[in-house]
């Protein structure tokens, strides 16, 4: 085991290496019958990254573990440990994570199983924290969504990330190793404070994404609208819908630590989470206007194509109207009766003129006619109508 100060390349965030679509969240159930602290893991899956960050006021130390009891000796001290955990492994390792922490095994299930709801469980030594993640894709639509677990000590914090490829806690990597701020000069409980922080604002970049799509769809819906646009109007409602599900929990989670309290979290980082727990309340607020505003969108589509359909529905009454007395005048000298019997019997067949005069009279018919339509306003909105 090498314990070493670490430069900034090794504490720099994961890279962010799938594109998979991982922002639909489906939670946990146990299966019916199973044992409470029953641990969903396949048993030849690889180890988890293990990187523990042992900091105080005059130092920062980060250390790259091989097992989980290698973090023992950093546990008992007054500097603060953050044992970061990446990936979750295979339920050998989460044995022996338990023992080395002394986790119960409801603890664990709910560590391991994901995903499961945000919540908070007040253990008295400790407190155990489920959050849900979430970071804007670099290619394409969406987001990527993890759980990330906390178990707070008294002077260390366990963090448990489903994903190992990517997080939004470098900027508390950097303060930590460059000393920023007073976050070296407090405890653990700053730490989770600050990581939930975190965790909150990273919910703006992926909303800022959907509103500048939501703002995108509005003109859709009224230039051109089609079916790839409803489609693209699902598809932001059901995010939304995703968002709402982790975010909402989540504000209810950080308001129960600030109004039950813990012997865990001093009365100075509860001032700060109420500042989180603003963050997570404007969250929340954005998320139900642009659900709001997605829901309005499929009322203008409905509308949009409502009205493409009266237009379309407008110009073949128009072409019909025109061709009806047409129609009319054709079907009359398409009857050819004999003017030699009766003189009644359209003599005008025997005109010299009679051809001509019938093609006049009917263009005379045709043109007063699209003249009155165009006189009331029929063909203002011809315009738009749009091959899909």
């Amino acid at each position: 085991m090498a314990d070493k100060r670490f430069p900034a390349s090794e504490l720099a965030a994961p890279a962010h290496a799938k594109d998979e679509d991982e922002s639909y969240i489906d939670f946990n159930y146990d299966k019916a019958g199973s044992m409470p602290g029953t641990l969903d893991l396949e048993d030849d899956a690889p180890p988890p990254a293990i990187v523990l960050i042992d900091y105080c006021a005059s130092k920062a130390t980060r250390v790259q573990v091989e097992t989980p009891e290698a973090c023992i000796p950093y546990l008992d001290t007054e500097s603060v440990s953050w044992v970061d955990v990446l990936g979750l492994g295979n339920e050998n390792i989460w044995r022996r994570m338990g023992q080395v922490f002394d986790l119960h095994p409801l603890v664990l299930e709910d560590v391991v199983n994901v995903p499961q709801r945000p919540k908070v469980d007040d253990l008295d030594s400790q407190l155990v924290i489920i959050a849900r993640m979430v970071m804007p894709k670099e290619k394409g639509n969406g987001f990527y969504s993890e759980q990330v677990s906390f178990v707070l000590g008294k002077y260390y914090l366990l963090t448990v990330q489903e994903e190992p490829e990517r997080d939004c806690f470098q900027p508390v990597r950097d303060r930590i190793r460059h000393d920023k701020g007073t976050i070296r000069q407090r405890g653990a409980d700053f730490l989770a404070y600050a990581l939930l922080d975190s965790i909150i604002d990273g919910f703006f970049p992926v909303l800022e994404i959907y509103g500048e799509r939501i703002e995108e769809l509005e003109d859709e819906v009224v230039t051109n609208p089609t079916r790839h646009t409803l489609e693209k109007i699902y598809q932001v409602k059901r995010d939304l819908l995703t968002l709402r599900r982790a975010i909402w929990p989540q504000r209810d989670a950080i308001n129960n630590l600030i109004r039950d309290g813990s012997i865990l979290i001093s009365p100075d980082v509860r001032i700060y989470l109420r500042d989180c727990y603003d963050h997570a309340v404007q969250v929340m607020d954005i998320v139900e206007t642009y659900r709001e505003l997605a829901s309005g969108l499929m009322d203008v589509y409905l509308s949009s194509v409502g009205n493409r359909m009266n237009e379309v529905m407008k110009l073949l009454t128009v072409i019909s109207s025109i061709f009806i007395p047409l129609t009319f005048v054709a079907g009359v000298y398409g009857m050819n009766f004999d003017t030699e019997k009766s003189p009644l019997n359209m003599p005008e067949l025997n005109w010299y003129w009679g051809y001509p005069l019938c093609w006049a009279v009917m263009i005379a018919i045709a043109s007063g006619l699209i003249y009155f339509f165009w006189r009331r306003g029929w063909f203002d909105n011809f315009s738009t109508i749009k091959k899909d």
